[in-house]
């Protein structure tokens, strides 16, 4: 398995992660699974993959418990641990907004904490951008969330360049927090001229199969 540096954190992930959502959430009979499930991931991780990406939102909390139990009998540093944070939902599942204030991060992360099972998290960060709240005041919170060892990595996600360099100005990107910032390949290029680490989210996604 190839590993890369996540910005300029020190940290090394696969080139090839997981995404644990269709585990739990948007697939019918997905928490049926829950053991072949278990057996996916104990699987990858046996194959090198150690970047494990996951929601709070996904079956609402399912999916956080079930990799929790995955990674129960796992060394804690053999994983590394992507979260996503702030989509509020209805009982039915239809979303009903975002909210990264920060009493709503420090009740997300603590009820992610237990499901997971874990003391921290790697990668911590909002799905969405919170059109309610500054960027600024969501990185600070998740960076005193860095100081006091909850997360070791801050993240953005449907985030514009000028956002990114907003919120950079709050939290150096460099060290010891890197953002990861989580785009379509259309917003690449302009990440890419302000040197920060992008990732695509699902590129095949939206490609329609030959008939």
């Amino acid at each position: 398995m190839e590993y890369r540096e996540l910005g300029k954190s020190g940290a090394e992930v696969s080139a090839l992660g997981l995404g644990c959502m269709g585990m739990s959430d948007f697939y019918s009979h997905a928490k049926e699974a829950e053991d072949k499930n278990i057996g996916v991931i104990h699987r990858a991780v046996e194959l090198g993959v150690n970047l494990l990406d996951s929601g709070d939102y996904y079956g609402f909390g399912h999916n956080e418990l079930l990799i929790g139990r995955a990674i129960r009998e796992l060394p804690r540093d053999k994983v590394f641990i992507s979260v996503k944070f702030g989509a509020l939902r209805n009982w039915d599942g239809n979303f009903l907004g975002v909210d990264t204030r920060p009493t709503a991060i420090r009740n997300f992360i603590g009820y992610s904490l237990l499901r997971l099972g874990t003391d921290y998290i790697d990668l911590y960060y909002p799905g969405r951008i919170d059109p309610n709240v500054a960027v600024e005041e969501t990185v600070g919170t998740l960076a005193e969330l860095v100081k006091e060892g909850k997360i070791r990595y801050i993240g953005l996600s449907e985030a514009s360049a000028e956002t990114v360099r907003r919120a950079a100005t709050v939290h150096p990107l460099a060290k010891p927090v890197t953002s990861l910032v989580e785009v379509g390949l259309h917003r690449m290029s302009s990440t890419r001229r302000s040197s920060l680490p992008c990732r695509a989210v699902r590129p095949m996604s939206t490609i329609t199969p030959s008939r």
